[in-house]
């Protein structure tokens, strides 16, 4: 090659990396916290399409590296690994921290009328965009969305719930706070046991049945110790990703506007309907094909009115009250607006 066409090649691959180089140099990188599997069923159905969701939105400006399994933080650190930078952002599950974020927890109170995954996502995200005093207590993080599950239901593996009258003297796993207190209003014995345990229990005696979304039941497998499904409004859990408040102001404006487009209610309401809500109909296709058993009954509503009064009501009026003490006297508007919001 000639000295000159040589100049000219070297002269191209200049212009080129002149060009590629700060292309490349836009993709921003984030780092994502997840306890859950990335072969489970919110990390197929739900994290992997809302991050696309994220990356397309920015049209390839941001690259997120999810870390899932626990393997950048604990499950019951990945809040404070977000806050401090450790992760720049994280799946969370606020059952970790019950005192933390007090004022949203009205939407795990028991027996609340809540359709679904999706509408109760829906209302959390507006009581946080409509009450500053839920805003403050998440003051240390960007919230990006916050959604919920769909009410648990009751899973028994000797018997069939119908009643109230049904569930006396049965040993049921819950998780603690309101649904412990529920289940002792209603005459059962209340029994707290890690999930992962729950396989064992069920299947041993341990327990009788346990409060569940669909979701666990698919990915513990319940569906192999339980034969007995009663639909019927318990309580709800609600989870939210954050983000690290420093690392979300140093983003491009348009940035912060195409993740905003995929967030909020938009991806509170998908969180809620691709984690929890699909689920359902994934459990009846494994039970199907794997011969299981599933009898399902759906209590009517003169009989979820009775669990609400004896179950539910007074335990909402305990929250106000316990909410009024600790200084937030626009409690029983939170609750207020909750009622009405999910019978929307």
């Amino acid at each position: 090659m000639k000295k000159r066409e040589f100049l000219t090649v070297l002269g191209i691959i200049g212009l080129v990396l002149l060009i590629t180089v700060p292309a490349l140099a836009q993709v921003i990188k984030l780092t994502l916290a997840d306890q859950n599997p990335q072969t489970g069923w919110g990390g197929v159905e739900a994290l992997q399409p809302w991050v696309k969701k994220v990356e397309e939105a920015t049209k390839g400006k941001v690259k997120i590296d999810v870390y899932y399994s626990q393997t950048l933080a604990k499950a019951p650190d990945i809040w404070n690994a977000v806050k401090s930078g450790v992760a720049d952002m994280g799946w969370c599950f606020h059952g970790y921290w019950p005192d933390m974020t007090p004022l949203a927890d009205v939407i795990t109170l028991p027996a609340l009328p809540i359709k679904s995954a999706e509408k109760g996502s829906e209302v959390l995200w507006r009581l946080y965009e409509r009450f500053p005093a839920i805003q403050n207590q998440f003051k240390d993080v960007h919230v990006l969305q916050l959604w919920t599950s769909h009410p648990y239901f009751l899973i028994t593996n000797k018997k069939q719930v119908k009643t109230m009258e049904d569930l006396k003297g049965l040993k049921i796993r819950t998780t603690g706070g309101p649904p412990t207190e529920q289940m002792k209003a209603l005459g059962a014995i209340p029994v707290l046991i890690p999930m992962p345990d729950n396989y064992l229990s069920l299947q041993k005696g341990v327990i009788d049945g346990m409060g569940t979304p669909w979701e666990p039941i698919l990915a513990h497998r319940l569906y192999e110790v339980v034969k007995y499904y009663t639909i019927v409004p318990l309580s709800a859990v609600y989870f939210s990703m954050p983000m690290n408040k420093q690392k979300w102001d140093s983003l491009p404006k348009d940035v912060q506007e195409a993740i905003t487009s995929v967030s909020g209610l938009e991806g509170a309401k998908f969180w809620g309907r691709n984690f929890f809500d699909r689920s359902e109909g994934a459990v009846a296709e494994t039970v199907k094909k794997g011969g299981y058993e599933m009898v399902k009954y759906v209590v009517p509503p003169e009989e979820v009115e009775r669990w609400t009064k004896v179950g539910g009501e007074p335990l909402w009026k305990e929250w106000v009250k316990k909410m009024e003490s600790k200084g937030y006297p626009e409690a029983q508007q939170i609750l207020n607006t909750t009622l009405e919001l999910l019978k929307r």
